[in-house]
């Protein structure tokens, strides 16, 4: 299996100084919104005429002077975003972007200022648009534990979101005494609900499954169950069901051809580190026309 490492999703969640090419050029799935021209990161390269690359995962500034000097700015990082209007050093006003962020417990100030004769506010627009839905469609991306997800003892679907399954009866069985819950299988994420308590719950978007292993196994009472792994870059959880509900797995992975189905009698391992991670991460994008 591939290892997750290699191609684990950093570009929207990390903030990175004069890094080499390989960290700016593109991911797979990762593309160019906007383009600004000369922008000047005023706080750290002052005088520095660059330009300032706007993708659908993060902020990226090039210097003019050299490609070793550079920012890669992670849109989950930040925490305030504002617009204002700077005086140069020909006394002539310029409008600004002020990003405050925070990574790795540290927290970063950027100022990027657009030095053209023309320069708006309104230059900015497409950056505040693209990090705005990034902002409000962090379900789609982000793993959540104890959210609020249920209303009434149904799952509350997010836009263009579709329930598959929902299956009673599931185990949770990352913890040595285990819970009896809910199982949720959607076309964005499956998602675990304590039968108990409404607020021990967990959301796993597909973006976050490395890989999904399947057992049939013998219990005290002989009965049949099948025991579902799910591995995701930070940890991994155990799902007990009856073998009956078998077929349900197979809607726990979006479909793709290569991909094999369940059988009862077998033990099938599905791995999910493959370029469609990236759909999903940028499928967010589909709010930002009606946000100019």
């Amino acid at each position: 299996m591939q290892n997750p490492t290699l191609d684990a999703l950093w570009q929207d969640s990390s903030v990175k100084f004069d890094v080499g090419s390989k960290f700016i050029r593109f991911r797979s799935g990762e593309f160019l919104v906007d383009k600004l021209h000369p922008v000047e990161d005023t706080k750290g390269n002052l005088g520095d005429k660059g330009t300032l690359w706007i993708t659908n995962l993060r902020l990226i500034w090039i210097s003019g002077n050299t490609r070793r000097i550079n920012l890669s700015i992670g849109y989950a990082c930040i925490l305030n975003i504002n617009t204002k209007t700077m005086q140069n050093d020909h006394r002539r006003q310029s409008d600004a972007l002020h990003i405050m962020t925070k990574f790795s417990g540290i927290r970063y100030e950027f100022i990027f200022t657009h030095l053209a004769l023309n320069s708006s506010i309104q230059l900015f627009s497409a950056f505040i648009a693209v990090y705005k839905a990034y902002d409000t469609s962090r379900m789609y991306r982000e793993m959540k534990l104890r959210a609020c997800l249920l209303d009434n003892k149904k799952l509350m679907l997010l836009p263009k979101e579709k329930l598959y399954e929902e299956i009673d009866g599931a185990w949770n069985l990352s913890s040595d005494q285990g819970n009896l819950g809910r199982l949720f299988v959607t076309n964005i994420r499956v998602v675990w609900n304590s039968t108990m308590n409404v607020n021990f719950n967990i959301s796993i978007p597909y973006l976050h499954v490395v890989s999904c292993v399947y057992k049939t196994v013998a219990t005290i009472s002989f009965r049949l169950q099948l025991l579902s792994e799910i591995r995701s870059l930070e940890g991994h959880w155990l799902l007990k069901h009856q073998n009956s509900l078998t077929a349900s797995f197979n809607l726990l992975i979006p479909k793709n051809d290569e991909q094999p189905s369940i059988d009862e009698n077998e033990d099938v391992t599905i791995d999910n580190s493959g370029d469609h991670k990236d759909v999903l991460a940028v499928s967010y994008l589909n709010q930002i026309d009606n946000s100019f």
